[in-house]
């Protein structure tokens, strides 16, 4: 029904504003009595085959919702009714900020994908931490955590630990978001030795509290193979605890969608099926370069479960869904979560 009815309808209108209008819908249907049952009814498998030990964490099963859906942890609650193992918010930055100036989300219907060039459009981490405070515990949340965008170089590793450290009781594992691609200061984010001296101070950090979470690097699927062995270097050398594979891609290769249309879009992130042969190609090299020596959740572009499980057979230990959840519904979660218990 998805697919054939409500998708059509909403498509129709502004992709931001059907954003929020879908929150405020999923808000409201989840206050009525009866209706979270039914809806854990129709979208949730559950099965201890599908949990799965990573982090020191157990995932009730392998499919979760990447950031960007969930930026200030108004829905998380709700999401869970609809089957995904674990749930990312953000990404959160010290200070509220309003993003990029509109419009900065765009749909590619013809290739499935979408462009954004949001800004690490934001609540702050006082309003994120407001809502997570009403965390049921019904499944695992990460925090992916990011720099304000008029903050100076020399600020950015304080805005990460500002937020690390206000977070850290209220989240399960964390996210270093330094690969978005609509961020300033973008180069000096991707550079090693910044990524070695940011690292380092998250995991110094990390150290002060009684109870460590796990911290992981989300890294862009453009990067070479020079740049992916830097990445293996990267986590011997840090032992980070894991890499999600990837982010949004600044590409347009073969794609779909004309010339004069991506021209008037502009700049910014491509997700979606454009990017799912890229993403996996970047987990199976890290995976096999490094012979599988830290976990890797992978994302991008996966809108069926066959998707999801090339990803998991590259060497993904967990997927993550975007894109493809809005392009497919919550359907799509059950269909990944069957196929891996058949």
């Amino acid at each position: 029904m998805y697919t054939s009815l409500i998708r059509p309808i909403l498509f129709w209108f502004d992709p931001e504003k059907v954003h929020h209008f879908t929150f405020s819908l999923i808000k409201f249907i989840c206050k009525l009595p009866f209706v979270p049952g039914i809806i854990r009814k129709m979208y949730q498998v559950n099965s201890p085959d599908l949990e799965r030990q990573l982090f020191g964490l157990t995932f009730k099963n392998p499919v979760g919702l990447a950031a960007g859906f969930d930026k200030n942890a108004v829905l998380y609650n709700e999401l869970s009714n609809f089957g995904f193992g674990f749930i990312e918010i953000g990404t959160v930055t010290p200070k509220a900020q309003v993003g990029n100036p509109k419009k900065r989300l765009f749909r590619l219907q013809e290739d499935r994908g979408i462009i954004n060039r949001m800004g690490f459009n934001n609540e702050g981490l006082e309003a994120a931490i407001l809502q997570l405070k009403t965390n049921k515990g019904k499944l695992i949340i990460g925090g992916n955590i990011g720099k304000n965008t008029g903050t100076s170089p020399d600020g950015y590793t304080a805005d990460y630990l500002t937020c690390f450290n206000a977070l850290h009781p209220y989240v399960d594992y964390f996210v270093l978001n330094v690969s978005c691609p609509n961020v300033g200061s973008h180069a000096k984010l991707t550079d090693k030795d910044y990524l070695e001296e940011l690292i380092g101070a998250v995991q110094e950090a990390n150290k002060n509290f009684e109870s460590q979470k796990p911290i992981l690097l989300k890294i862009a699927p453009d990067l070479n193979t020079t740049q992916l062995d830097e990445i293996i270097a990267l986590v011997a050398s840090t032992k980070i605890d894991g890499i999600i594979a990837s982010n949004t891609s600044v590409s347009r290769e073969d794609l779909q969608a004309s010339k004069a249309k991506l021209e008037a879009i502009g700049n910014g992130g491509l997700s979606g099926q454009p990017v799912k042969d890229k993403s996996t190609q970047v987990i199976k090299y890290l995976a096999t370069q490094s012979n599988k020596a830290f976990p890797i959740i992978g994302v991008g572009g996966i809108h069926s479960a066959q998707d999801a499980l090339d990803k998991i057979e590259a060497g993904a230990d967990l997927v993550q869904l975007f894109t493809g959840f809005i392009y497919e519904g919550p359907k799509l979660i059950k269909a990944i979560n069957k196929s891996l218990l058949k």
